[in-house]
């Protein structure tokens, strides 16, 4: 079963991240297949688009169109329970805490959660438990997620303000530190949930609901600019790199190649 980390840096548009004064963003476009126009969901709100990365369907087929939970009135496997069925370890480490809802009981084997308002720089410190698990124990998947992108630099300073810029650039270091550390066994993907606009974002202008993508590993062109992609394709993609069972459901298509 080959090996993947997804890492989600909430909140971060386009040219955020081409603005964010980091030498490794160019790299990560060097590096992988990428996309600077990739879709979000509607609603462009952060647990909607989460549980339509894990589940690949729109927030209108699992029904969870704010950042509260409800239970899915048709139930879908996600990743997590595809990878847990294939005989995968999971891990997932994140910053906010409503994304536990993304796995269901018993499918994750490792999992960490540090609140970005209790600690400094908690994006790192997930970045750390992250590379500190792979080296321990080499997880199938590990999950990723920094919020701090969002929380801080978008709502409480306003999207493209220099803190926000300044937060994309701490999470695009975040990711150098995990290609350097696990980038020869891992693939890694990078993607935003959605964009925003002033201090917020939810709505379907293209700030809100335009993302960047990064897909890098032996399965991608270094460098290939991918077209029409979305937040749905991730899970598939994710499976087939791990050759692991999409669900029958899964809307997305596998951008592998």
């Amino acid at each position: 079963m080959e090996k993947v980390i997804l890492i989600s840096i909430d909140g971060m548009r386009p040219d955020g991240f081409l603005n964010c004064k980091n030498p490794f963003a160019d790299k990560m476009m060097e590096l992988g297949a990428y996309s600077l126009s990739a879709k979000s969901m509607n609603p462009s709100v952060t647990l909607p688009c989460h549980l339509s990365i894990f589940h690949s369907v729109p927030p209108v087929r699992h029904g969870i169109t704010t950042n509260t939970y409800i239970p899915f009135a048709r139930p879908i496997n996600g990743l997590f329970e595809q990878i847990k069925m294939a005989g995968g370890v999971s891990a997932m480490y994140y910053g906010w805490e409503p994304l536990r809802d993304v796995s269901r009981p018993s499918s994750l084997t490792f999992s960490g959660y540090v609140n970005a308002y209790a600690e400094e720089h908690t994006d790192g410190i997930l970045t750390d438990m992250a590379i500190e698990r792979i080296e321990k124990s080499k997880p199938d998947f590990i999950f990723l997620y920094m919020v701090e992108t969002d929380e801080k630099g978008g709502h409480d300073s306003g999207w493209m303000s220099d803190t926000y810029l300044d937060y994309i650039n701490c999470a695009v270091d975040n990711v150098r530190r995990v290609y350097e550390a696990v980038g020869e066994e891992y693939t890694i993907i990078v993607t935003a949930d959605h964009g925003g606009h002033d201090r917020s974002h939810g709505s379907e202008l293209p700030e809100d609901m335009t993302i960047p993508q990064f897909y890098i590993g032996k399965r991608f062109t270094p460098g290939k600019v991918l077209e029409d992609n979305s937040l749905l394709d991730i899970a598939p993609t994710v499976a087939d790199i791990m050759s692991v069972p999409c669900a029958p459901e899964w809307e997305g298509r596998s951008v592998a190649e």
